[in-house]
């Protein structure tokens, strides 16, 4: 094994990249280069096994100009450095660092005003960890990707925090695990093309175009994740579209467009898609499905006052999902049945059938009269002819009377607490409220006290 060697550069002063770049082309593979503070400017290029060190924040400056730092060797760790200032040359992708070798730590750096930040590309076991990522002050069109894998199988994602990019991009990528993550202000916090056995736990992502979107690609699991007020042109949470084999568990979609969107999910009949202890709040859709999605599995979900629960996208009636699993169903706010034996199972299925909301599954543009006089009237007139009263839009046969708990309750940063306590206090007046309200019905139609 060769002995690191540590070479410690303490320059306070700016300076060509020339200079750092000698001790990189004279260091032996293995060796540890430290480096103090000071600004270096031009293109870095690390072809050995290497463990750069920066120390007090050297600065690394494209100036505006291409990339900043290539890596073509393996082993290769580099830590602790400002990254800063790429060109914004799309056709060519200018980037702070452009990965193409296995087994890359990226950790622990600051990366702004960049075009894309970190690229990997066949950098399989791969570690990227710790950072800050920052795009540039461009019309999110021409953005470039935050963090973007190719072909980079074992990666792990870990911490680090993402802002005003385009996408995180997983391409022909498996086995990652994307973990305790926070992208806001992009266009898609997480996007998977073609990427199976994927883990995403505990992040957040809020105020993006779309969360995430998964995309031809199985055998997912999306475990206590925060999925907060994405609200672009599509404002999907989370958008599944061919995915198939995804386990959606513990997560909180709240103040969403649109909670999660389901397009041919899942894609084949091997395993059903589950959603379980997921808590769907304050949206203007809770889940949305084309019709012709079948196979999934609903149960231990909470659903608290979205605008619209469930919605049908398009023509066609929502049929081959379940609602419950097992006897257990969801909790709906808008359930409106009782429990008089006391089982925590509603007594009658939860079948909604409003009029306004058939009408807003087939002419969107309505939603601008949500809670207006317009839509008292139309209700109004659904339940004075019920010939007009449309067909339920699915069944729940066993509706929760009381919200269950999590087993894992997502777990809020500092830039996400305000949001998440505000929304906690607010669902869980409203849930204690209904479950009082249904409680004390039950009694009343069973015509004594419990014991």
């Amino acid at each position: 094994m060769i002995a690191e060697l540590a070479i410690l550069v303490l320059l306070t002063v700016v300076s060509s990249a020339d200079s750092l770049q000698a001790r990189i082309d004279a260091a032996q593979p293995g060796d540890r280069i430290e480096v103090g503070p000071g600004t270096y400017r031009g293109h870095l290029r690390i072809d050995k096994p290497l463990r750069l060190i920066g120390r007090g924040g050297p600065v690394l400056d494209g100036e505006g100009n291409g990339d900043i730092l290539e890596i073509i060797a393996s082993d290769v760790t580099v830590s602790g450095f400002i990254l800063q200032d790429t060109g914004i040359d799309l056709d060519k992708e200018n980037c702070a660092i452009r990965v193409s070798a296995p087994r890359t730590t990226i950790e622990n750096n600051i990366i702004d005003n960049v075009l894309f930040g970190i690229d990997l590309k066949d950098a399989a076991d791969s570690v990227v960890r710790g950072n800050r990522i920052g795009g540039k002050s461009l019309d999110i069109a021409r953005r470039g990707d935050g963090l973007r894998l190719w072909r980079s199988n074992g990666v792990l994602i870990e911490n680090n925090e993402v802002h005003d990019g385009r996408d995180v991009i997983l391409w022909y990528s498996s086995g990652v695990i994307v973990r305790s993550n926070r992208s806001f202000r992009c266009r898609y916090g997480l996007h998977l093309m073609y990427s199976d056995d994927v883990t995403m736990e505990d992040n957040e992502l809020r105020e993006n175009s779309v969360g995430v979107y998964f995309m031809y690609s199985h055998s997912l699991t999306l475990r206590g994740n925060r999925f907060l007020r994405n609200r672009g042109p599509s404002g999907y949470g989370l958008g599944l579209k061919e995915a198939d084999r995804y386990v959606i568990e513990d997560n909180l979609f709240a103040g969403n467009r649109v909670g999660v969107y389901l397009d041919g999910s899942p894609f084949t009949k091997l395993k059903p898609g589950v959603f379980r202890r997921n808590t769907f709040a304050f949206n203007d859709v809770g889940i949305t499905f084309l019709p012709a999605v079948h196979g999934n599995h609903f149960t231990e979900n909470i659903f608290v006052d979205n605008f619209e629960q469930v919605s049908i996208a398009g023509r066609g009636e929502l049929t081959g999902n379940d609602f419950s699993v097992d006897g257990r169903g969801n909790f709906w706010t808008d359930y409106v049945g009782y429990d008089a034996d006391g089982d925590g199972i509603g007594d009658w299925e939860h079948a909604p059938e409003t009029l306004f909301e058939s009408l807003l599954d087939k002419e969107p543009k309505l939603r601008l009269f949500t809670f207006s006089p317009a839509q008292q009237a139309i209700e109004f007139v659904s339940h004075a002819i019920p010939a007009v009263r449309p067909e339920p839009k699915f069944f729940d046969p066993s509706p929760l009377m009381e919200p269950p708990r999590s087993s894992r309750p997502p777990v809020a940063t500092s830039s996400g607490r305000a949001q998440l306590t505000l929304a906690a206090a607010l669902g869980g007046v409203a849930c204690l409220l209904i479950v009082a309200a249904r409680s004390g019905f039950g009694l009343a139609r069973s015509g004594g006290t419990r014991s």
